[in-house]
């Protein structure tokens, strides 16, 4: 099983994939969990390119390398570990390609982008995606809470954060696959409707 979470940064991916991983290991279930962009050494190094605030690039050259990191990803961890019947959890996949370079940099038309997903993620789609939604304000007071320098992405504004929440909104409009909850809820409270789904999914 693929399952990925979504959002747009600051909404709670991290602690809602902690408490699923650790609930699915208490069921003595095989899990891995693996970030995108990253999860191989060479995929963190076109992470580290990515997020630095140094570095300047072209909305195109962005798109590359966020599926030059998932291609990777993919064919080396993700594809191994579901031939392994590993329940695999993305903390992003390629939905954010769509939000984030689609629009909110308008780096290329949404149908091309989805051609190069599709290539990028060797044919792979999560079987259920979380898109833990939440205002951009909200988001961005969690995210100077927690007293980290903001990544190049993140030091975007406003406003492209506004675009890419849309393009969460439209895709969760588009795929079934898509289970779309309040972020602003208790955290335990997500955890078990998240469990909820991924339980009856496994049963």
């Amino acid at each position: 099983m693929l399952i990925s979470f979504e959002g747009i940064d600051g909404c709670g991916k991290t602690t809602q994939i902690m408490l699923l991983r650790e609930r699915l290991q208490r069921e003595k279930m095989p899990v891995d969990v693996l970030r995108e962009p990253g999860g191989t050494d060479l995929s963190e190094m076109i992470r580290g390119i990515l997020l630095n605030p140094d570095v300047h690039m072209n909305p195109v050259t962005e798109l590359l390398l966020f599926s030059a990191a998932r291609s990777e990803v993919v064919a080396t961890r993700v594809k191994p570990l579901l031939e392994q019947k590993v329940i695999v959890i993305m903390d992003r996949f390629y939905d954010s390609t769509v939000a984030y370079q689609g629009f909110g940099r308008g780096s290329l038309p949404i149908n091309e982008i989805n051609k190069l997903n599709n290539i990028a993620a060797h044919g792979l789609e999560p079987d259920v995606t979380f898109f833990l939604d939440i205002d951009v304000q909200q988001a961005t007071e969690r995210r100077s809470a927690n007293g980290q320098g903001a990544d190049r992405i993140e030091r975007a504004g406003d406003a492209f954060y506004e675009r890419v929440r849309d393009g969460f909104n439209y895709l969760a409009g588009q795929n079934d696959r898509y289970h779309t909850l309040d972020a602003t809820r208790p955290a335990e409270d997500l955890h078990h409707e998240i469990w909820l789904r991924v339980s009856g999914m496994i049963r």
